[in-house]
């Protein structure tokens, strides 16, 4: 779950590691209350991850005792700035290896560092947040549809913005390393190694084309090193790292066709770049090449930015006790995805969460959660009835396994677990010894599920005919119990029944009976607020 806010308003240390497939890099910045990050040193460390994964698909003991070594240089450095908060995480080179689990194990043993093996969707989701800052004043993707493209040494991650709203994002197995080791290009003649790639890069954009509507796009956004690389071609002077370019297809066609004539070793003495590098370059290129060709747009805008750099974003703002409004929408929008591939009742899900996160405001004092709680319990409402579409009988337990089992777009696996056993309560048993699933969750979440489940099945309460009669609600809390009056509604029977039946958790964890009233005031004399209004 996120950590506690900081102090508001302090300046924070903040320290971030990420491990790809063909380094390791870390930042450490300073986090202000401007939330901009002030970068105070970057290390980069070379270490060959994906040589091994998408070759062999395990991590060799050699590589890995060269990652840890690179890794104990970066934990002193951190010790040495005395830096507030780090995260550390991994990328496709260890989440596809094999004997990933023991990698993070061994770097706990040897660092005390929490390695987190991203899954796509975060990467995606860190990925965006950092475009869309770097981007802000000069391209309005909210007027736009929008295709971000990051292409990595093991993946590619393509994220589509409808509106500035993300609506899809998915991994693909196309990476300038991976495409390498997978096809064995290390002996073949050059214009072989591009007749290849060229013929596997096409398959898996036929694949992308029928899952995603890359015909929409108006905006292609090209994130990573080759295509800062590539603006750097396209440019008279080059950008600065952090530069927004534009880089036109015809030109980027003559230097895609430039460089894939090439060998690494030429394209290396030519633009005086490491091996390494370059041997990454040509396969790169022909990804981003095919992928803007299979939109309608011309030109592709290059940011220069990375999925570090969203990930100090997310540190500077936990620092600070911020969160991002765009990325909650985007969230929200995954689930509602989710919710229409099980045929949910979209008016009731709405009702309910727009009623739930009422509550969870009026109660901050109460519970003392974050507003990335907050957030969780919308998900939770908006797809706490979905395993109707598996079966009605105990249809709450069938909610909590197609939640636990989605990727919702923005959200970290344990906090999608949370959000899964929000929704698992809403009615029926409430979280039992005997539940094992909710027993292996950490104490802190355990505290959250009970806090949020019984807001929950309180605004389901509410809505008990779904039929949303309940909308203008006035709470009030006195001794022992937090009070509802309900204006507009001349008969509560059925929602009080409902209360009866479902308040249970909320009297357990807040120690506060729930108690339902028709309010017949007007709304010229409204009644006096409660310090929870």
């Amino acid at each position: 779950m996120s950590p506690s806010p900081g102090e508001a308003g302090a300046p924070k240390l903040v320290g971030v590691i990420d491990i790809g497939a063909n380094a390791i890099r870390m930042v450490i910045a300073q986090a202000g209350a401007d939330r901009r990050p002030e970068v105070l040193e970057r290390v980069q460390r070379a270490v060959r991850l994906g040589h091994d994964t998408f070759a062999s698909g395990r991590l060799s003991q050699r590589t890995m005792a060269a990652a840890l070594a690179i890794l104990r240089d970066c934990k002193k450095l951190l010790d040495t700035y005395k830096v507030d908060s780090v995260r550390a995480v991994a990328t496709s080179a260890v989440r596809e290896a094999a004997n990933s689990d023991a990698f993070v194990d061994r770097v706990a043993m040897a660092t005390s560092l929490d390695l987190e093996v991203l899954d796509p969707a975060e990467e995606s989701r860190l990925t965006v947040s950092a475009v869309r800052q770097a981007v802000s004043g000069v391209v309005d993707l909210s007027a736009t549809c929008a295709l971000v493209a990051e292409v990595g040494g093991g993946s590619t991650l393509l994220t589509l913005l409808d509106g500035g709203v993300i609506t899809a994002s998915a991994s693909y197995a196309l990476g300038s390393v991976r495409l390498r080791e997978h096809l064995a290009l290390a002996q073949e003649p050059q214009a072989r190694t591009v007749d290849l790639l060229r013929h596997q890069i096409a398959n898996v954009v036929e694949a992308i084309k029928r899952s995603m509507p890359l015909d929409r796009v108006q905006l292609f956004v090209a994130v990573g090193e080759e295509a800062c690389f590539a603006a750097r071609q396209a440019a008279q002077d080059g950008p600065s790292p952090r530069a927004v370019s534009t880089v036109e297809a015809k030109p980027f066609d003559r230097l895609v066709a430039d460089c894939a004539r090439l060998t690494a070793e030429k394209l290396s003495k030519k633009h005086g770049l490491p091996l390494q590098s370059t041997e990454r370059l040509v396969p790169a290129f022909l990804i981003y090449h095919a992928l803007l060709h299979a939109t309608p747009v011309d030109r592709m805008i290059v940011c220069g930015v990375s999925m570090r750099d969203g990930l100090l974003l997310d540190m500077a703002r936990r620092a600070t006790g911020e969160d991002d409004p765009e990325l909650a929408e985007s969230v929200v929008q995954s689930a509602r995805t989710i919710g229409e591939k099980y045929r949910y009742d979209a008016r009731h899900a709405e009702h309910v969460a727009g009623l739930a996160v009422r509550f969870f405001d009026a109660l901050q004092a109460e519970h003392g959660l974050t507003p990335r709680h907050r957030l969780l319990l919308r998900v939770a409402a908006t797809l706490h009835e979905i395993g109707g579409f598996v079966s009605n009988r105990a249809h709450h337990k069938h909610s909590y396994y197609l939640i636990a089992n989605s990727e919702v777009f923005g959200l970290r696996r344990e906090e999608v677990q949370v959000a899964a056993h929000v929704a698992r309560y809403h009615r029926r048993a409430t979280p039992k010894p005997t539940h094992l699933e909710y027993l292996t969750l950490p104490r802190e979440d355990r505290i959250a599920v009970a806090k949020l489940a019984g807001i929950l099945r309180v605004a389901d309460a509410l809505d008990r005919g779904h039929a949303q009669q309940v909308s203008d609600v006035h709470i009030e809390r006195r001794p022992g119990e937090l009070a509802l009056f309900v204006r507009g509604v001349s008969d509560l029977t059925l929602e009080r029944r409902a209360i009866d039946e479902k308040g249970d958790l909320f009297e357990e964890t807040y120690g506060l009976k729930v108690r339902a009233e028709e309010d017949a005031s007007s709304s010229a004399e409204p009644r006096r607020a409660s310090p929870v209004e």
